[in-house]
């Protein structure tokens, strides 16, 4: 009796036992399915893009044998239906309507292209290419909405138009001799990844509905100007698609672009296969461009821009691999999540923030803000009271995870730290905590950044809502605007030291370096080293400290202390968009929209004088003019200190 009643236990604890094994089996096996991506970057060739053959045999591991599908197609009447009686899907459908009776304005004619090539003059031609896509895209969502046969003409006619245009590209984007235009070469820019997209997407979605000869065309087309040049660009890099191994928005944006329209519409597997690999291998130098505590030296801006289509991309292979496809980790998860965070890191207060580099002053409530929605989902972000969203794209998978892109009346608001200390690039924002809060932002970094202002030890001091000095932002993007003579982009054009009349140079080893920190609830200090951003043998030293005192209305110090074996001459300066009012050589008032900001000016070892010059670029982002208050020392000195204090007045 007793064995026989073992012999049950016994058998019951082996059936647990297997059942146990089996589950451990089916997990490692689920695991082993999905993408190990520190491994397959391991097997990547440092030279090449192009997946190796060992990357090969991992993806097709992963990869579906058949082509993406972006959504349903239109014959599924019930999807489509019920999109079209949603509240989103009936305000598109509107929106199409009213761009119905509009022609396309492209192609633009080869002397408005050469133009707009030659002066880098954007608004003759970059309105008409974008407001064609806009409508293109509206059309063709519209027909699967509808299906009723309305759009189809436009669709037709605005897909030929395109098709017959000689060069995708932004005509800036060409080179001097306009290769593009001319047929020597294909390249991929921020305009043929969207051109290439929209037709992939209207060749998918709309099927018998488009005339085979159009849909052949398409396909010819879309290989020869996408799939085609971008695989050629992954195998050695050539001079078409530089980005390729950039770490700037233009290599996500391009990516993204170039794997939709290859993966929705190529129908090799191989091909497929080697575009998702390849992008992979570039997404690595994309990211590798932020800091692995979140900050994005391209500013807020191309944050929405690069990292948007960077998470699109994220989102359309991880719907297409089911998962196995993690690029929302990576192969670092913590740091993508501190970069899904960085606007809500990066805002100094009351939805401003520093327009280094070719950034932005202020959150944009303009635009999409697709990247701020899946970073809500996916790294915990704070999600946007409402939703923007600027391509069909972003609006297909919207449309698809309607949980995801729905905003709650219930928004927390999280009060934000005394201070963020970007420990990577050497940023820190120190925020005043008055009823109106005084500010500042400053940053050591190096000079060869993404859009590179030449610019280590520059700072933005904000008192509320109002920038009131610092740093003047970006040139508008038109005929030398990214010239290394543009005063905006260089040293000179930045509230920094000037040592002998010469110039912060350009490179990586040219830097700041934070050599030390102090938080508090009263008083932040940031001390940094900027002599390593010039090339001036004789300097000893040239240190910069930068201090907030947050009691009673707030006083923000920039101390620069400088050493050299030789006398030399030294100056700084004093930047503003605003008005001012110079009182004396050591006193200035500036004075914008709501605040007025007094401005004091201590020396030792030399007396100072000031000269005040208007910036001579006509046209900045943040609205021009802009001027440049010279402080310049009477005489030549070994050592000195220059001290200027801000108060609130």
């Amino acid at each position: 009796m007793v064995n026989k009643k073992w012999n049950i236990w016994y058998a019951l604890f082996l059936i647990s036992l297997l059942i146990v094994v089996a589950s451990c089996s089916h997990k490692t096996e689920e695991k082993l399915l999905n993408l190990d991506m520190d491994m397959y970057l391991k097997h990547a060739d440092k030279d090449t893009i192009y997946p190796t053959p060992q990357q090969i045999e991992m993806l097709k591991s992963v990869m579906p044998k058949e082509s993406f599908q972006p959504a349903p197609k239109l014959a599924d009447r019930v999807y489509w239906n019920a999109i079209a009686e949603s509240k989103s899907g009936k305000e598109y459908l509107i929106k199409a309507n009213a761009l119905l009776d509009k022609k396309p304005e492209v192609p633009i004619s080869d002397s408005i292209y050469r133009l707009a090539n030659r002066e880098g003059n954007r608004g003759i031609y970059k309105p008409r290419y974008y407001r064609t896509m806009d409508r293109l895209e509206h059309f063709i969502l519209a027909e699967c909405l509808e299906n009723e046969g309305r759009f189809l003409p436009q669709i037709e006619t605005y897909s030929y138009s395109i098709l017959g245009m000689k060069s995708w590209l932004h005509p800036n984007h060409d080179d001097k001799n306009n290769g593009v235009l001319e047929g020597r070469r294909v390249s991929i820019d921020l305009g043929a990844r969207k051109f290439g997209s929209v037709l992939a997407l209207a060749n998918y979605l709309l099927e018998d509905k488009l005339q085979q000869q159009l849909k052949e065309e398409i396909n010819r087309q879309l290989q020869k100007r996408i799939i085609d040049s971008y695989l050629q660009s992954t195998k050695y890099l050539d001079e078409n698609n530089k980005w390729i191994k950039s770490t700037s928005n233009w290599n996500s944006v391009c990516t993204s672009g170039s794997v939709l329209a290859t993966i929705t519409n190529s129908k090799n597997y191989d091909e497929r296969l080697a575009v998702v690999g390849s992008a992979l291998n570039s997404m690595n130098y994309y990211l590798s461009g932020f800091g692995d505590d979140g900050y994005c030296s391209e500013g807020l801006g191309y944050w929405g821009y690069g990292f948007g289509h960077y998470l699109y991309l994220a989102q359309i292979l991880y719907d297409y691999t089911e998962g196995k496809i993690d690029l929302f980790a990576f192969n670092n998860a913590e740091k993508l999540k501190n970069v899904g965070r960085f606007p809500q890191s990066f805002e100094i207060q009351n939805g401003t923030c520093a327009p280094f580099a070719d950034g932005v002053s202020s959150i944009s409530s303009k635009g999409s803000n697709f990247a701020y929605v899946l970073s809500t989902s996916y790294y915990g972000a704070m999600m946007p009271t409402e939703i923007r969203m600027e391509e069909a794209a972003e609006q297909l998978i919207a449309w698809q995870k309607p949980k995801m892109f729905e905003v709650s009346n219930n928004i927390m608001i999280s009060e934000m730290s005394g201070h963020t200390y970007f420990n990577d690039f050497g940023m820190v924002i120190s925020r005043g905590k008055q009823d109106t809060p005084f500010s500042i932002a400053v940053k050591a970094g190096h000079n060869a950044e993404n859009h590179n202002h030449s610019d280590v030890g520059t700072y933005e001091i904000f008192l509320d809502t109002d920038m009131i000095t610092g740093d003047i932002g970006a040139p508008s993007y038109r005929a030398g605007a990214f010239s290394p003579d543009n005063k905006a982009r260089s040293s000179w054009g930045h509230p920094v030291p000037m040592i002998n009349n010469q110039l912060q140079s350009n490179g990586i080893e040219f830097k700041g370096i934070i050599t030390e920190t102090k938080f508090t609830e009263v008083r932040d200090e940031v001390v940094m080293n900027i002599l390593p951003a010039y090339e001036l043998p004789m300097l000893q030293t040239l240190t910069r400290t930068i201090t907030n005192d947050k009691s009673g209305m707030g006083t923000i110090t920039i101390e620069d202390q400088f050493k050299a074996t030789e006398h030399v001459s030294f100056g700084s300066s004093i930047m503003t968009l605003n008005t001012y009012k110079i009182i004396d050589d050591t006193t200035v008032i500036l004075e914008s929209e709501n605040h007025k900001v007094k401005a004091e000016i201590q020396s030792e070892g030399f007396t100072v004088s000031i000269k005040d010059v208007i910036v001579p670029v006509a046209h900045l982002r943040e609205g021009a003019p802009a001027y440049r208050i010279g402080i310049e020392a009477g005489k030549k000195v070994k050592e000195g200190k220059l001290t200027i204090t801000y108060t609130p007045l």
